[in-house]
């Protein structure tokens, strides 16, 4: 058994925040615990009472300046592009030329500045490594505070990796640096309060947030929506949307059988014998897009009542302190997921929305489609698929080691997609740029 003195000591001696440290003792106290993290299929029932996205807005007028004002939308910008190949903040991956996803993200809160006549707030989550590159590109947007990182920056913390055997801070002077990890993206909670941001966005009036990734476009603050959220009286919607067989190994919404609640099982909480049901998308039919709306005064309230933590579910990974060295110490990393929050809001909700707001670029091939013009974006940084796609975006897959990097789409080129259901490229090939193509290809 560690004692969490040890662990507390090596924290604070980086800076972390107080609230940082409980949220992981929290975590560490599940694991010494030796309750199960998983979440059995026998526990759960298929998600219940899940409204209509398009229901819902089609019924609702857009928010006024004065619910603008109220709002802050914020954006988890942690994560690096080294999957394909770029070595800083993933947002800064080009979309058009000379466009990158934190242009469009700047350009989305100065047209809500516009309708609203106010300075809606715009907060980054990022973390120690895309902290500098992202402050430096927005050092161009001077008008309207983005380049100042107290008005738009909030840190992501860092979690010490366990020893397996002991349960203390593994030590690895080679690299100190591998001695840490993300704490996934549930590290938004204890952030917001570890950093005042909480209480500087509730002292300024701000009581709605919508939170989603960076790399997400589809992930935009629709006005209408949210008038229908402050009215509604939800301390907490998670967006989702139908699961394909794409999906099938992604967390889904599911309901507690023993109260009703609506809860987010990721697969690394599923039972081995239970992954046919977890991977059953006709049974559980939603998938999490990252996509929250949560009332501050709400988490707030939440934070209080448990002593300053979301009690989230943990998520325990078994590695090596050096993922490239599989004979250095076995360490573990504790990660807890945004959605899970779910669970921890009384009265909670789940919105179907359309497969267009959950429109991530994990691969090349995602990025070749947002640079097709199968992907319209207009003045306001608003994506939207072109007419032509009928509302469902062209599958492009591009063979993993020739265009797994972003510098391998250059000489791919940038055909038109917009005509197009699937793409296949499995071989060294070039496009004319714009060149013509429909329905299913393969090359």
């Amino acid at each position: 058994m560690s004692s969490f003195d040890i662990i507390e000591r090596k924290m604070q001696g980086v800076g972390l925040s107080g609230a940082a440290i409980s949220a992981f003792r929290h975590s560490v106290q599940v694991l010494e615990s030796k309750q199960s993290m998983l979440i059995p299929e026998g526990d759960i029932q298929p998600a219940e009472g899940v409204a209509d996205w398009e229901e819902l807005v089609a019924a609702t007028p857009a928010a006024d300046a004065e619910l603008l004002a109220q709002a802050v939308l914020i954006k988890l910008n942690g994560g690096l592009g080294t999957s394909m190949g770029l070595q800083k903040a993933k947002s800064l991956l080009e979309i058009k030329p000379g466009v990158t996803f934190l242009d469009l993200i700047v350009r989305q809160v100065q047209s809500l500045r516009a309708a609203a006549g106010y300075p809606v707030n715009l907060l980054l989550m990022n973390s120690f490594s895309t902290g500098e590159d992202t402050m430096a590109h927005l050092s161009r947007y001077t008008e309207g505070g983005f380049a100042d990182p107290d008005k738009v920056q909030m840190l992501q913390n860092r979690v010490p990796k366990l020893r397996t055997d002991t349960l203390e801070p593994v030590s690895y002077p080679a690299n100190p640096e591998l001695e840490w990890c993300p704490p996934g993206h549930g590290d938004i909670y204890p952030a917001l309060v570890g950093s005042g941001w909480l209480d500087k966005l509730l002292a300024a009036g701000v009581k709605y947030a919508f939170v989603s990734n960076s790399d997400n476009l589809g992930a935009q603050m629709d006005t209408r929506f949210l008038r229908w959220f402050a009215e509604s009286g939800a301390p907490f919607v998670m967006e989702v949307t139908r699961r394909t067989e794409a999906d099938k190994k992604g967390g889904h919404l599911a309901t507690r059988a023993v109260d009703g609640q609506p809860i987010l099982r990721e697969i690394a909480q599923c039972p081995d014998a239970d992954l046919p049901e977890f991977q059953n998308i006709d049974k559980h039919r939603f998938f999490n897009t990252n996509n929250l709306w949560i009332r501050l005064d709400s988490l707030r309230d939440s934070l209080m009542a448990n002593g300053g933590v979301l009690p989230l579910p943990v998520i325990c990974n078994t590695k090596t302190v050096d993922p490239r060295d599989g004979e250095s110490t076995k360490v573990y990393q504790l990660e807890t997921a945004m959605g899970a929050a779910i669970q921890c809001f009384p009265g909670a909700r789940a919105v179907n929305v359309p497969r267009s707001r959950f429109f991530p670029v994990k691969t090349s091939g995602d990025l070749l489609l947002l640079r097709s013009d199968a992907v319209e974006i207009n003045e306001a940084g608003l994506m939207s698929l072109a007419p032509e796609c009928a509302g469902v975006a062209p599958i492009v897959q591009l063979d993993s080691k020739l265009y797994k990097l972003v510098d391998s789409l250059d000489s791919l080129g940038v055909p038109s997609l917009k005509n197009v259901k699937k793409l296949v490229v499995s071989k060294v090939h070039t496009f004319a740029p714009g060149e013509a193509l429909s329905g299913e290809v393969t090359i």
